[in-house]
């Protein structure tokens, strides 16, 4: 009961005019963001950060429009995966493996829709499991003391480090280099200046902004530059139908469903994220229906092989706001820049929030609703549409996005020293990239460095240096023991996997 009178509170924020104007859009542009190669939902929600906070916007208003960006970019890095096999962003990768084939089988019309399905169940279900599980965490999180903060926040990065697959050592690395840029600046406690370089416009530290959009904006832009990218010209294969049919639906429910349900378990972890839960899911209905069943043919254009990276990428992207909104630790690279702009406008993510803020949290959730219905409506007719903004040479995307950046961190901070700086940041987040660093681990780092950091010494001033205050509690024990399985399970199970395929 508490829960619908929280969600009528939701959907009149979200229901207001304005909100819903700036959700219309914010999955529009979501939808670009994820068509076109190479800029991903993290880029997409980092430019307009500087731009939502410049325009004034309120801060529910703000988080509305990002939030939509978001799940529009997983919806958009479909189209091209499925008609060009080029993923639009990094969660679409497992897409491709039998969106592609039923393209050119002259199926592109029923993938395309049915993937429309998929992402709108498992978005739909997360956003079911926000509102009946995140209140309930957000109490239980009320117990957190500063010790349980910091071992949670080793927890997450420990997680991010070891799905990392076989770049573990470089996760690690570039969370290290996050924790660095963290550091910068004069510390709070003692006053001292820290990797300034004498430099006054380091003394209040580097700006969350200037480094998210330094890593990714223009670190991908020199890479775009690099590649030559001038765009893909779409060509959908003809096909009878526009839609799928009752069958095909029926054929791929309970992998849609099993897909979102997975898809939302992963998503809550803090650092698992949408590439993460694609590839589980996949990986799950492969093993499920293969050598089983004899109309298996995932990777030659398998239904199933479709709807369950959709599904649960989608699941994911959506649990990843639950351990943003109650514990105050990213579940993903995009809602790590998220919670960079609630800071922004003072608001800090964490229990407390659900009651200081309700109309903020609950605003977000009904709008990830509308959201992900306008997604649904918009995605079905308008494919050709979005395809075509492939089309768009790169002589012009590049410029663009650029001036898009420097003018949203221009209006930011009025100062021509931060332009420098995300300049530099870009052309090191480029050279970083050529050495495949992994870019999320880095922004968790820039993120969660200052939180990390308080909520140690604040441990640690409760018993005068002791450190056996950060292992002395069942949920610090509980934190370390699952930091640990995190850490040591994955490599043993790929160990396992090469021994049986070798």
């Amino acid at each position: 009961m508490e829960v619908l009178q929280h969600l009528s509170l939701g959907f009149g924020v979200a229901f207001s005019p304005v909100n819903l104007l700036v959700a219309a859009i914010g999955a529009f542009l979501g939808t670009i963001v994820g068509v076109l190669p190479g800029l991903g939902p993290i880029n997409g929600v980092a430019m307009l950060v500087p731009i939502a906070f410049a325009m004034n916007l309120p801060p529910e208003t703000a988080l509305i429009l990002l939030a939509a960006v978001y799940v529009g970019a997983e919806y958009g890095g479909r189209i091209t995966s499925i008609l060009i096999n080029v993923p639009g962003e990094a969660a679409a990768v497992m897409t491709t493996l039998d969106g592609y084939p039923l393209a050119r089988q002259g199926l592109a019309s029923v993938a395309l829709s049915l993937s429309a399905w998929a992402s709108f169940v498992g978005s739909s279900v997360a956003i079911l499991g926000i509102a009946a599980f995140a209140p309930l965490v957000a109490r239980w999180a009320l117990a957190f003391g500063p010790a349980e903060y910091f071992v949670l926040m080793v927890f997450a990065f420990c997680a991010l480090s070891s799905l990392l697959g076989e770049k573990p050592v470089k996760g690690v690395l570039a969370a290290a280099i996050g924790l660095a840029i963290a550091s910068v600046g004069v510390d709070a406690n003692s006053g001292v200046y820290r990797y300034t370089f004498d430099l006054p416009e380091l003394a209040d530290g580097i700006d969350f902004v200037v480094v998210v959009i330094g890593l990714f904006a223009i670190a991908e832009m020199l890479q775009m530059l690099e590649n030559l990218l001038t765009g893909h010209k779409v060509e959908v294969p003809p096909g009878e139908r526009k839609l799928f049919n009752f069958k095909e639906l029926r054929f791929t429910w309970w992998t849609t469903i099993r897909s979102s349900l997975m898809g939302f378990g992963i998503g809550v972890l803090p650092g698992a994220g949408a590439s993460v839960a694609s590839a589980v899911a996949y990986a799950n209905e492969k093993r499920l229906h293969e050598g089983k069943d004899p109309d298996a043919k995932f990777g030659r254009g398998d239904l199933r092989g479709l709807a369950a990276p959709e599904a649960a990428n989608n699941s994911a992207a959506t649990g990843s706001f639950i351990p943003m909104l109650t514990l105050g630790v990213p579940g993903s690279g995009t809602t790590a820049v998220m919670m960079g702009a609630l800071t922004l406008y003072n608001i800090t993510p964490g229990p407390v929030l659900f009651d200081a803020q309700p109309a903020l949290v609950w605003g977000l959730i009904a709008s990830l609703f509308i959201a992900n219905v306008m997604l649904f409506v918009m995605n079905v007719p308008m494919v050709r549409v979005f395809a075509s903004m492939l089309a768009i040479p790169g002589w012009l995307l590049v410029p663009g996005i650029l001036a898009i950046s420097f003018i949203g961190v221009y209006a930011l901070s009025s100062s021509t020293f931060d332009l420098l700086l995300m300049v530099g940041i870009g052309v090191i987040g480029y050279f970083l990239r050529k050495m495949g660093m992994p870019m999320a681990p880095m922004v968790l780092g820039v993120v969660l460095g200052n939180l990390m950091e308080q909520n140690l010494r604040r441990a640690l001033s409760i018993t005068n240096g002791e450190l056996n205050i950060l292992w002395s509690s069942p949920v610090t024990m509980s934190l370390w023991i699952l930091a640990a399985v995190v850490l040591v399970v994955p490599p043993i199970l790929r160990q396992r996997r090469a021994r049986q395929v070798g």
